[in-house]
């Protein structure tokens, strides 16, 4: 079975700061995929690397046999151009920490745009699936709120449907209950378990143990743009190997 993300030997810098330094991993399809670490660990950059919003430095980094970024020809990469790449992010859903969302649109105007703009789908098309993700994710009544009259926690979920609209086969999430108040974040989690078991593969960055422990396939601790420790996330969280990650979870668990 292919991965659905494969990393050989990641690295990134920006500028002196080297912030991935040789990531290899791989995530299986329908698989939920934990990253958690300390902040400025490399986490979130990985994940753009993933969607080719940052390009890596060296390395391969696949998305369901696919190089990211690039073609390659005997030895030599060739850098996709921008038309391509695009086309290949299609696939890839992301959900950011902050929302995002179009003020000037509503809730199902914010999920119907990407496939009208980028697919060229027809309006009633697009509006019938954006209904159904608002269902899904349990705003079906604010439909036509603007994002101003939603809350931290509904905005995401109008963010994740939004993810959603363009049927992706890979959903990144960094950190998507961070800004949240701590009583909106289970709804936002919820709708992410949904999503799991639909088998859906997701990688996940989170601070949210608890989340990562139930809903999770596996789970990596990265420290300082590396991969301290990896496995299953009951594994990682209750009996740790490495003397950084017990010092982690020590202040978060």
């Amino acid at each position: 079975m292919t991965a659905m993300v494969k990393a050989e030997g990641v690295h990134k810098s920006f500028g002196a700061a080297h912030i991935l330094k040789g990531i290899d991993l791989e995530v299986a399809p329908r698989e939920v995929f934990c990253l958690i670490g300390p902040s400025g660990s490399g986490k979130s950059t990985f994940l753009r690397c993933i969607n080719h919003l940052e390009k890596i430095n060296a390395g391969r980094l696949y998305v369901d046999g696919d190089l990211v970024g690039y073609r390659q020809k005997g030895d030599r990469l060739h850098e996709l151009k921008d038309s391509e790449v695009a086309l290949k992010r299609r696939d890839i859903g992301m959900v950011f920490q902050r929302f995002n969302l179009f003020p000037h649109m509503t809730a199902v105007e914010n999920v119907m745009e990407a496939p009208i703009q980028v697919k060229g789908e027809a309006k009633a098309v697009a509006r019938a699936r954006a209904e159904r993700l608002l269902d899904r994710v349990g705003l079906s009544d604010k439909a036509g709120n603007y994002p101003s009259q939603l809350s931290g926690g509904q905005q995401q979920r109008v963010a994740i449907a939004r993810a959603l609209a363009m049927e992706p086969k890979l959903m990144l999430f960094d950190e998507p209950t961070s800004a949240l108040d701590p009583e909106l974040v289970g709804d936002v989690l919820d709708v992410m378990r949904g999503l799991a078991e639909d088998g859906m593969t997701m990688i996940v960055v989170t601070h949210e143990m608890g989340f990562a422990r139930e809903v999770g396939d596996a789970l990596v601790f990265m420290d300082d743009g590396v991969v301290v420790e990896s496995g299953h996330p009951r594994d990682v969280l209750t009996s740790p190997q490495h003397d950084r990650t017990k010092s982690f979870l020590s202040k978060v668990l």
